[in-house]
């Protein structure tokens, strides 16, 4: 289930990635944000679970600052 998990945060992430660098979507996109933000927050709570400390720190910060990045985007609709 743990490694169920992990595909789900990390496929969040990498699907606004690819859309990105394809032109689909802009990285400063609610749903783009949107995306990173679900995905890094899964893998947060999987890091701090697993106590992979390394891990936790990337996730944590890629979560907020989609989370600010996020706040900004819905603040400019």
């Amino acid at each position: 289930m743990e490694t169920l998990v992990q595909i789900v945060g990390a496929l969040l992430i990498l699907v606004a990635f690819v859309a990105a660098q394809y032109g689909v979507m802009r990285p400063d996109a609610p749903g783009y944000l949107l995306l990173n933000l679900v995905g890094a927050t899964i893998l947060t709570a999987d890091a701090w679970i697993g106590r992979q400390w390394g891990f936790f720190l990337l996730e944590a910060v890629w979560a907020v600052v989609s989370l600010a990045g996020l706040a900004r985007a819905l603040r400019g609709i």
